[in-house]
């Protein structure tokens, strides 16, 4: 399997956006990435695929180059804005959300109205068939007003929870598609990927919507106002203004240090509770967990500030809209009364002018909050762009330049091979792997080396260059299913709190029981496996927190044992187990490799037995 070169991007993608590099491509569900120099993508299982992804669908692209060309419009430097196309919200739902929304507004606005001149009108005892109509409008506007609410709330939900789904796809692509590692924690991952991704798609429904219906129903309002009263109509404009422009503003601008430390204090209070939640033993035998527990709760004072700051905003927010609506209704009373003295305006009338701004400024009411939702929104996706690697404007948070360089080494895996790489730590074994599986950047890549070559041809230091690996990707000789690439194995793969025959299924979806028995058989788990009190069916603990690392290591090698794949490399497949069983371990992927012609390369700190590989690479650390 010859290295593949990244597919390049359409050509009028934006030109030299970092953003093009965390996402090279839309990826959906279920389907696999190419890396650069050698294709991989990264899973939360541990076992990291690599290989040619398919291609997309034309559809697919089409839809890809739309958002592209959406986001080469929006600020380059907002990162809210180059993030919303991601959303892939449709405007032909959005402009129904905000017509529903703006319907219900209108039915709360005319049922102000009507009833002002209904009350008015009747205090004069006319027949009663001049309320008729009146009254039945009454009834349709109140009837109206919760029905088109309910619906613009449906459509408004459809239009984020889209937005969400598609981000969080195109997020996890990116994540497996950028290099290095994230350099967060596990917690602040955590907040990253639900809570900053629900911030984002939030800014549709609590910001973008309610801007629109705003500004539709206030322009209407003002109309309706001045129909009967010109000069009412300024004053109601002059007070929306204050209330829907400069209100918002000033609650933005309070609110923009307050979303920035808020999202710092989440983050850190996320990750500091799951480490206390995950790592409690471990700190208490290292004397630590008192510490922790402390810097928790400093963390957990700190959000509790925040949000009393930000409550406050919310409260001034609030306080000086109800100004602006008090100031609309006097002045319409100081401008209306005149106006009936002199005849201009009918005493009904006068109710209209004077009430309908009680409902109007229902329409403002919600902007100082979606003020405040725009910059969470951006600051939740300033932190997701960190966390993809987007460096353009000093927020990246990934690492993996402190991995040891190697330059001048090469995996050369031929079909039904076996290659150790063996080194003490820090040498680059792993490092070595995770670039040959593509799921580290590979700098100033080297010609590979051709098939067959001898161990001492590829053996070198590390600190040296890159490597990319070749496996031999014809798989009829031996009758299997088409390959899935390459497969990493990680050393900290991760168990899943599930079944013990789920997580083996998280190599490949078909496994039968059979297939799991004897895949855990090959490890020497058929014990261990007998001794559970439901066998296969058995609940393991969250990352396998009721099994021993020895047992955790051999689980998670039957898991890639199952996984039909071109090449496999393991990283330490003897760690956590004695000498017997680690050689044990080893000769059964060795085994694994000849019978169904995968290429196999193990990366372990200790020799592998004798006569097990068929070319070694021996890696030093750089003086």
């Amino acid at each position: 399997m010859s290295a593949t070169p990244r597919p390049q991007p359409p050509t009028e993608f934006p030109p030299g956006d970092p953003l093009l590099a965390a996402f090279p491509r839309a990826t959906p569900l279920g389907a696999t990435s190419s890396g650069a120099g050698s294709p991989g993508s990264a899973s939360s299982s541990g076992v990291s695929r690599g290989g040619p992804s398919s291609d997309a669908s034309s559809s697919d692209t089409a839809a890809n180059r739309r958002i592209w060309r959406a986001a080469r419009r929006g600020p380059r430097r907002d990162p809210l804005w180059r993030l919303l196309p991601l959303l892939e919200v449709r405007p032909g739902r959005v402009a129904a959300a905000v017509g529903l929304g703006t319907l219900a507004l209108v039915c709360a606005i005319g049922l102000a109205a009507v009833a002002a001149w209904l009350i008015a009108r009747a205090s004069q005892m006319p027949p009663v068939l001049t309320l008729s109509v009146a009254v039945v409008a009454v009834r349709a506007f109140g009837i109206g007003r919760g029905v088109l609410r309910y619906l613009e709330r449906l459509a408004s939900h459809d239009v984020a929870l889209r937005g969400m789904s598609a981000l969080r796809t195109r997020v996890y692509a990116g994540l497996a598609d950028a290099p290095g590692t994230p350099s967060v924690r596990r917690g602040d991952l955590l907040a990253r990927l639900g809570a900053d991704v629900d911030s984002v798609g939030d800014v549709v429904v609590r910001a973008v919507i309610p801007a629109g219906v705003a500004l539709v129903t206030g322009a209407g309002s003002v109309v309706l106002v001045g129909v009967f009263l010109p000069e009412a109509g300024i004053a109601l404009a002059v007070c929306l203004l204050l209330a829907g422009v400069v209100v918002p503003w000033l609650a933005a601008r309070a609110a923009a240090r307050v979303e920035a430390d808020g999202a710092a204090a989440r983050g850190r209070v996320s990750g500091l509770a799951l480490e206390l939640l995950e790592e409690a033993p471990q700190l208490r035998v290292a004397g630590r967990f008192a510490a922790r527990s402390a810097e928790l709760r400093a963390a957990d004072r700190e959000l509790d500030a925040v949000h009393e700051t930000g409550a406050r905003v919310s409260g001034v927010s609030a306080g000086l809209g109800s100004l602006a609506q008090g100031l609309a209704v006097v002045a319409a009373l100081l401008l209306g009364i005149p106006a009936v003295a002199a005849g201009r305006l009918a005493p009904e009338e006068l109710s209209v002018v004077v009430l309908t701004p009680l409902a109007v400024f229902e329409a403002t009411a919600g902007l100082p909050a979606a003020a405040v939702q725009w910059h969470r929104s951006r600051e939740a996706a300033r932190r997701l762009l960190g966390l993809l690697g987007d460096g353009s404007d000093g927020s990246a948070e990934r690492v993996g330049e402190s991995r040891p360089d190697l330059h001048g080494v090469a995996l050369d895996l031929e079909p039904g091979t076996v290659t150790v790489v063996t080194g003490p730590s820090g040498s680059g074994k792993t490092t070595l792997l995770m670039r040959s599986a593509g799921l580290l950047p590979d700098r100033g890549v080297l010609p590979a080396v051709a098939g067959g070559a001898r161990a001492d041809a590829v053996a070198a230091s590390a600190g040296t260059g890159t490597a990319q690996a070749h496996a031999g990707a014809a798989r009829d000789d031996v009758g299997r299913a088409p390959a899935l690439g390459t497969l990493f194995v990680a050393e900290d793969g991760h168990v899943f709190g599930t079944t013990v025959l789920e997580n083996l299924r998280v190599a490949r979806g078909d496994v039968d029981e059979g297939e799991a028995r004897a895949a855990l058989g090959a490890v020497g788990l058929t014990p261990w496996l007998d001794g559970l009190p439901d066998g296969l069916d058995t609940l393991l603990g969250t990352d396998a927190t009721n099994v021993s690392g020895g047992e955790r290591r051999r689980l998670l090698i039957a898991r890639a044992l199952l996984a039909r794949a071109d090449a496999l490399l393991v990283d330490e497949p003897a760690e956590h187990l004695d000498a017997a069983a680690a050689d044990d371990v080893m000769r059964v992927l060795a085994h694994h490799a000849r019978t169904t012609g995968t290429a196999v390369a193990l990366a372990t700190h200790r020799p592998a037995p004798r006569g097990l590989a068929d070319r070694e690479i021996a890696l030093t650390p750089r003086a």
